[in-house]
């Protein structure tokens, strides 16, 4: 799955109206909500503040609001944007002043959509790929070729820890474990040690 980069706003004006997009990455239903809430307290004076979420593992979580817009014109097309681009753990709030002009529903279904995208192009996507932390240690005798031979690996070792021998700890894709675990033994003629961790996931930026 994947999620927004970082949080951010990007304004569109169609026709003197403006819509002002903000996206916020939020963990589940509470999240998003208490986002939703708070911008809306920010922004009262606007026409119309329009939102749209999804949540979940695997964004099975989704909800949307047209905040008194013709029904299906704002937050219908403001979820599907996030849907289609595959994301989760996001949150988009579209704040609408109104410039004297109407747009109609088409129009409206448009802008709503273009706001959304627009500011996913602003702030990135990132691919949330699952891994485990897996420690491993040591002797200090071979600690400086060993952290080397990681780095040379592709394996970036995180915290590193200095006692009675050298433990570090690598963040390993899950279809990688077993390699990784049989690359560290032959890397130190079977004298280093392995220990995986809790799951969880990394980011990497989606071109």
């Amino acid at each position: 799955m994947r999620t927004i980069g970082q949080g951010g706003s990007v304004e569109l004006e169609v026709r003197r109206s403006r819509f002002v997009c903000t996206l916020a990455r939020a963990a589940d239903e509470a999240e998003a909500a208490a986002f939703i809430a708070g911008h809306r307290r920010e922004h009262r004076d606007a026409t119309h503040n329009c939102t749209a979420y999804v949540v979940g593992e695997h964004g099975e979580i989704t909800k949307s609001s047209d905040d008194g817009e013709p029904a299906g014109t704002a937050g219908i097309p403001m979820l599907e944007v996030l849907v289609r681009r595959g994301l989760t753990g996001t949150a988009a709030v579209v704040t609408r002043y109104f410039g004297g002009v109407k747009l109609g529903a088409g129009g409206l279904v448009r802008a709503y959509g273009q706001a959304v995208s627009g500011a996913l192009d602003a702030v990135g996507v990132v691919e949330l790929r699952p891994v485990v932390t897996v420690t491993v240690g040591v002797d200090h005798a071979l600690a400086g070729r060993f952290l080397g031979d990681l780095h040379a690996s592709g394996h970036q070792p995180g915290h590193v820890r200095y006692g009675t021998g050298v433990e570090a700890d690598v963040a390993v894709p899950v279809p990688e474990l077993e390699a990784f675990e049989a690359w560290a033994a032959q890397a130190t003629a079977g004298r280093a040690w392995t220990r995986r961790g809790a799951p969880g996931h990394i980011e990497v930026p989606v071109r």
